[in-house]
């Protein structure tokens, strides 16, 4: 059991962190803050957090396990608020959606620090944001990938994994690297397809006529469009270089349908075609559905 978990950004992702960690007996206390203090009042008022922070440094203060629940882009502001008040021996965590910058603003600004910080992406989420919406359950049935860096410390590695795996989520590690490559592939290039069709039909002269007669499909297709824009700014913005590399395939993949339609070919069309239905066929996700980043 932890002696205090000292959440920063008490949103929706460290809101559900906390509560999981209340509904397990994990912690015996959750101390807050966010950037804004109606936040950590609700966050209060609702029974997420214990005790409130003026500060994202005495939110760390006395805790033994610490989560950083801030948008990519604030990340390593917020490492460098709390670096001098993070005990030895304590687990430092965050729940970015990018992996390679975080691992490289550690670097920057934790010194000696960076033993206790072990990098995570919890593969969770909702379509909704806010405190009012976490819930104790987020996390269960849910993967998350942890990428320690070389100067992790093991020890800490492993509690993360045990605290993790205590709260009903499969565990993986990953080099963040191989992380963000694969995560362009399967999460950030489909949010930017899905804001990109809704924004191609909403432009057209008659988009809004279209979107009056849309239906299961388009709704499903579409449903991250409704995505929170600054937190896929800095996503997007973050990974762009692996994005952009997967925008690339995409290209190759649609000129590929686009010549067989030119062309006429409709068993070339069926054959493209039939390679999807097949493959998406065959997947099975590894988790529960919901909304994830």
């Amino acid at each position: 059991m932890f002696r205090q978990l000292g959440v920063i950004g008490c949103g929706l992702m460290g809101g559900s962190f906390a509560l999981a960690l209340k509904r397990g007996g994990l912690v015996k206390r959750v101390v807050g803050y966010s950037k804004s203090p109606s936040t950590v009042e609700r966050a209060k008022r609702l029974g997420v957090i214990d005790e409130s922070a003026d500060s994202a440094l005495l939110a760390v203060s006395g805790s033994d396990i610490v989560l950083i629940s801030v948008p990519v882009a604030a990340t390593e502001g917020t490492l460098k608020t709390i670096r001098h008040g993070i005990e030895p021996g304590a687990l430092v965590m965050d729940v970015g959606s990018t992996k390679r910058d975080v691992v490289d603003a550690a670097r920057r600004v934790l010194k000696e620090r960076l033993v206790s910080f072990v990098p995570a992406h919890p593969i969770a989420g909702k379509e909704v944001a806010g405190v009012e919406h976490a819930d104790a359950l987020l996390y269960q049935n849910r993967q998350v990938i942890l990428t320690p860096l070389p100067q992790t410390d093991p020890a800490l590695v492993q509690k993360a994994t045990d605290v993790w795996a205590a709260v009903g989520s499969q565990v993986l590690r990953m080099t963040p690297e191989n992380h963000d490559t694969a995560f362009a592939a399967v999460s950030h290039l489909p949010h930017l397809l899905a804001f990109a069709y809704f924004n191609a039909v909403m432009a057209q002269p008659a988009g809004r006529e279209f979107l009056s007669l849309a239906g299961p499909g388009f709704r499903d297709f579409t449903r991250i469009a409704a995505g929170e824009p600054a937190i896929w700014r800095d996503i997007l913005a973050s990974n762009r270089e692996e994005v952009i590399k997967q925008l690339a395939r995409l290209r190759h993949a649609l000129d590929a349908f686009e010549h067989v339609m030119r062309s006429g070919n409709q068993e070339a069309l069926e054959d493209l075609i039939r390679n999807a239905s097949e493959g998406r066929g065959n997947w099975q996700m590894n988790a529960r559905p919901g909304s994830a980043r």
